[in-house]
This record gives structure tokens, C-alpha cells and sequence, in this order.
């Protein structure tokens, strides 16, 4: 990507609140509080607050992108020497016929003058300052059921983000019409600006770097193409889902600029807890459900009925069974979209009773005289 003139001006580390060594991880976190804070659904008619999203998603834009932020990263040098879009005889800056072409050695600043100035510096040579721009990824949150997260569905979020113009279909011009062919820099979004040793490549100040005019704009979108308003995706949630798993919906994210994709939509999904069930931390496809059994089965063993995702199936208590013993069976877990269906673990909890009848009381008592071993012996107590 050619850098943009605005890096020179804006500071995007300040715009998000981070340092500039922050980590990729730091970065995404303080654009997703910011962007919720200023987010058009929690501030409606807000004219500020939508302005403020629209800078912290362009910080995001940059700093999100580990190449685009490692170009940043050295315009942000540059302007710290005195170097800028105005000219190069500030402190540290460069003075006479320089070429951008002699500067392709010097760690990447001949590439980054050259894109951001429209002139051939080292790989970027002949490239245009301005072109065809990916639209941002978008993200939003999806609540499910327990079940439909493990059975897998079909269904539509809802969330207010940048859209395509509903009127005009993201072209600008009013619904009928098509734009024109920019008559001072025929199409190429950029004009040349001679001043002295240097030839800078400015943005055309007639179609703002589109290539395009639009002799009638479109009323709803006022021209730009781009509006703010609900959307509804439908999104195709796979079998196993996982809660907090990040699922990409391609192409459904922020529209382009000037001619360039839209973005990815990104669905975060939160799952709902189950009533019986829970996911294997370990193995997200093995189901657990714990069965209580009584003192009698868990000593003398025996054969009890356990729930499964479909049919119940019989389970074999071992005799000496304990509290918190687990036993497999194999293949009545989830069946995730890929692969083969996970287990069900059954943990085995002894169920004490509250409160016992008379007879049930002497019958207990009689038990704890028949029995010899003692428990705690291996304390030393």
C-alpha cells in the first residue's frame, strides 16, 4: 500500500490512546473499547461521537495492519527528523536536487517518498499514490444456544456499520445517472505538482483522488457512496462452534474506496450454557455430564442410564467407584462440521443424602460398625 498523506498529520497511536510499542494484542483491545464507546448505535444523532469512530476505525485501518503499521511506523520517523509533505529542509531534512530514485538504499525511505509522492522510489516505482482501497473488516456478536452451537444453524446478525448506499448502490451519483470521467487527471486520481528540484503527485482537487466526478450526486449519500445504517448478514454457523470463536464472513465488511473490495465481517459468538451438559475444556468436542449414583451403586457397582445428545445409553458403574471418577463413552460427543464426533465423559459424583429415614438410619450405622478400614489412616490421625 502507498502511504497516505494524513500520516504525516495524524498521530494514530494518540488517536487509539496506545504507545507506539504497544502490541498487536493492546491495539485491537483499545480499538474495540473505543470503537463500542463512540459506536453510532450508542451515541444516535451524535455528530461527534460518529466523527470520533470514523478516526479511531481509520487508526485501527493502519495500526491493525502489520505492513501498513511498519510503513507508518516510518513516515512517523521521518516526521520526528523535520521530514514532511511540504517540503524537506526542516531539521534533519534533506536540502537541494534530491532524487527519490538515489534514496531506495536508505532503509525503505526512497520506497515510502516515492509511493506517498507519486515517484519511482526502489519497489514502488511507478505506482500510483492513490487506487483502489480494501474496505476495513468489520465485527459484531452473535448469542446461541447451547444446542444450535453444537447442531450448527443458519441465521442473520444485525448490527449498524458503513454500507453501500441503499440509493444509489455505492456509485455516488443520483440513482440513473453514472459518473463522469475526471477531466483534470483523466481517471488517474492524481495530479502532478512541480515545485523546484521536486515533482510531488498531489491528490486531484477536482474529483478528490476518485477518478471520477459526479455532475449529479446521489441525494441520499450526498455523493460519497457510503452510508451508515443497519445491516443484516446471514451467516452459516458450523457444528461445534466453540464459545468466543471468531467466525469470517467474506466480503461483508466496510465497502471500498475508489473501486477497492469491501471488507470481511467478523461474527464473534457467545454460547449459552446448558442445563446438563458442558464442553471438554481440553477437547472443545467432548461433551461432560456429571450422574449422580448412590452409595450402595458406587460400592457395590452397577448399571445406570445416561443422557446423550440423542438416545440414553447404559453406562457400567465399576464397583469402589469414587466421587469425581470419569468414565468414556466414545462417539456421543459433538460432531463438528470437520472430523469425527467427540466423546461424552461421564464423571460419577457419590450423592449423599440430607436427611435419612429411622430405618434407613440404623441400617447407615449398622454399615459404619460392620466396616473396618479407616480412611484417614494414611494422615497419621
Amino acid at each position: 500500500m502507498a502511504p497516505q498523506r494524513e500520516w504525516f498529520e495524524k498521530d494514530y497511536y494518540s488517536v487509539l490512546g496506545v504507545a507506539s510499542e504497544a502490541s498487536e494484542k493492546d491495539i485491537t483491545k483499545a480499538y474495540r473499547k473505543l470503537a463500542k464507546q463512540y459506536h453510532p448505535d450508542a451515541n444516535p444523532g451524535d455528530a461527534a461521537a460518529e466523527e470520533r469512530f470514523k478516526d479511531v476505525s481509520a487508526a485501527y485501518d493502519v495500526l491493525g495492519d502489520a505492513d501498513k503499521r511498519k510503513e507508518y511506523d516510518e513516515v512517523r520517523r521521518m516526521v520526528a527528523s523535520g521530514v514532511g509533505p511540504g517540503g524537506f529542509g526542516g531539521p534533519g531534512g534533506f536540502q537541494g536536487d534530491v532524487r527519490f530514485e538515489d534514496l531506495g538504499d536508505m532503509g525503505g525511505l526512497g520506497d515510502i517518498l516515492g509511493g506517498l509522492f507519486g515517484r519511482g522510489g526502489g519497489r514502488r516505482r511507478g505506482r500510483q499514490a492513490q487506487g483502489p482501497r480494501k474496505g476495513r473488516d468489520l465485527e459484531t456478536e452473535l448469542h446461541l444456544d447451547f444446542l444450535d452451537a453444537v447442531h450448527g444453524i443458519t441465521t442473520t446478525v444485525s448490527f449498524t456499520a458503513e454500507a453501500a448506499c441503499s440509493e444509489c448502490g455505492g456509485t455516488g451519483a443520483k440513482r440513473g445517472t453514472i459518473p463522469d470521467l475526471c477531466p483534470t487527471c483523466a481517471g488517474s486520481g492524481t495530479i502532478a505538482d512541480n515545485q523546484g528540484p521536486f515533482s510531488f503527485s498531489e491528490v486531484c482537487p477536482t474529483c478528490g483522488g476518485r477518478g471520477q466526478v459526479i455532475t449529479d450526486p446521489c441525494p441520499k449519500c450526498k455523493g460519497n457512496g457510503i452510508e451508515v445504517r443497519r445491516r443484516d448478514v446471514k451467516v452459516r454457523i458450523p457444528a461445534g462452534v466453540r464459545d468466543r470463536q471468531r467466525i469470517r464472513v467474506a466480503d461483508r465488511g466496510a465497502p471500498g474506496t475508489n473501486g477497492g473490495a469491501p471488507g470481511d465481517l467478523y461474527v464473534v459468538v457467545h454460547v449459552g450454557q446448558h442445563a446438563i451438559f458442558e464442553r471438554d475444556p481440553k477437547i472443545s468436542k467432548n461433551l461432560v455430564v456429571t450422574v449422580p449414583i448412590t452409595f450402595t451403586e458406587a460400592a457395590l457397582g452397577a448399571t445406570v442410564r445416561v443422557p446423550t445428545l440423542g438416545d440414553p445409553v447404559s453406562v457400567k458403574v465399576p464397583a469402589g467407584t469414587q466421587s469425581g471418577k470419569t468414565v468414556r463413552v466414545r462417539g456421543k460427543g459433538i460432531t463438528p462440521a470437520k472430523g469425527n464426533a467427540g466423546d461424552l465423559l461421564v464423571r460419577f459424583e457419590v450423592a449423599v443424602p440430607k436427611k435419612l429415614g429411622a430405618d434407613e438410619k440404623k441400617a447407615v450405622e449398622a454399615l459404619g460398625e460392620a466396616l473396618t478400614a479407616n480412611p484417614r489412616e494414611h494422615l497419621g490421625v
